[in-house]
């Protein structure tokens, strides 16, 4: 969501204020040896605070863009406040103040990011990305307490808050399963090419015009009759003890 931000600042300031390019927006830390290398015209849009909002104060259908669709649905979104320091440079003072003003007047005429330059979740979510311009000093730090943090002169800039949503990310899932296989087994004489596959949805859950194989019966080979006797010997199972009684084998 916050590289959403820079980039709706980025395309707004731009779009206002340097339609040709001539200057350059930069969202780097504005330290000593960042000004002993930057471009010779640039704003630049630090980010030294993101901080959850405690009290949105409005409903999400106050803050919708009139730009852009209706909100998806899903889980709700959690506001977050983005401070940054907006600071103009140039080869003189009086460039960097008419930029700066310049920047100011841009920033004021616009209560939220025009939906036009809204990108990503931002764009997709149909809610206004608020701005707030040089608005009272609440925030964690003082301009001074910044500037000494970074290690540069004092200087003038415009204080910005942005109030932007953000919606939890979900985990995806896979659908339910509503497929299922019948496989044809080969006929009784072992013909492979007979051997079918069939998908049924779930919602068809009808039996299957399937065969049951019948399991072959092994034959019984015929057994030679006793010479003598006429009647056919039944064969002892293997593994049987013969037994002797009265002379006799049985």
């Amino acid at each position: 969501m916050i590289h959403e931000v820079d980039e709706g600042l980025r395309r707004l300031l731009i779009e206002e204020l340097d339609p040709g390019g001539d200057v350059e927006m930069t969202f780097d830390a504005p330290t000593r040896d960042w000004a002993a290398r930057r471009p010779a015209t640039a704003v630049n849009l630090f980010l030294y605070d993101v901080r959850a909002d405690a009290a949105p104060g409005a409903a999400p259908e106050a803050r919708r863009s009139p730009e852009t669709a209706s909100p998806v649905p899903g889980a709700p979104p959690r506001w977050f406040r983005l401070s940054y320091l907006v600071s103009a440079w140039s080869t003189r003072p009086q460039d960097e103040h008419r930029l700066l003003s310049a920047v100011l007047d841009c920033l004021i005429r616009h209560d939220s990011i025009p939906g036009a330059h809204l990108v990503g979740t931002l764009a997709e979510s149909g809610l206004a990305v608020s701005l707030g311009v040089a608005e009272a000093a609440t925030g964690p730090r003082s301009a001074v307490e910044l500037w000494s943090a970074l290690g540069g002169a004092l200087k003038a800039a415009v204080d910005l808050r942005v109030l932007a949503p953000m919606t939890p990310g979900r985990i995806a899932t896979a659908p339910p399963t509503t497929d299922r296989l019948i496989v044809r087994p080969p006929d009784v004489h072992g013909d492979a090419d007979s051997a079918r596959i069939r998908r049924v949805r779930h919602q068809d859950m009808a039996e299957p015009d399937v065969v049951t194989p019948v399991t072959p019966v092994t034959p019984v080979t015929p057994v030679e009759p006793v010479e003598g006797l006429g009647a056919t010997t039944v064969p002892r199972p293997e593994g049987s003890r013969t037994r002797r009684r009265g002379g006799r084998t049985r």
